[in-house]
């Protein structure tokens, strides 16, 4: 039987990456002064938290794609650009919180 590649997660399973772009999370760096991983947020992220990530290209480690983050205790900023959507990084955001929610 033939494998329909029509949807993206299809065409991935079958390494055709034909109009599909692999995004990954950012890879934190360490940090002497506070003795921990960090990642620079250029001011938009003000809190520590687990739930904080960023997204990049993987040709392009600098090319941040979605940036999430703690800025108040129940308060937090999302950024994205091209080549995502609003409803793709609000999606990705929610699901921030399902899996790190014993974390804190």
């Amino acid at each position: 039987m033939p494998q329909c590649l029509c949807f993206p997660i299809e065409r991935y399973k079958a390494k055709n990456m034909e109009q599909l772009i692999e995004l990954q999370n950012k890879t934190p760096v360490w940090n002497e002064d506070t003795q921990s991983y960090v990642l620079n947020f250029h001011g938009r992220v003000t809190q520590a938290s687990v739930k904080n990530f960023q997204i990049v290209h993987e040709d392009d480690v600098d090319y941040i794609v979605m940036q999430f983050g703690r800025v108040a205790e129940d308060v937090f900023t999302m950024d994205y650009r091209y080549p995502m959507c609003a409803l793709q990084a609000f999606g990705i955001a929610l699901s921030s919180f399902d899996s790190k929610l014993a974390c804190e």
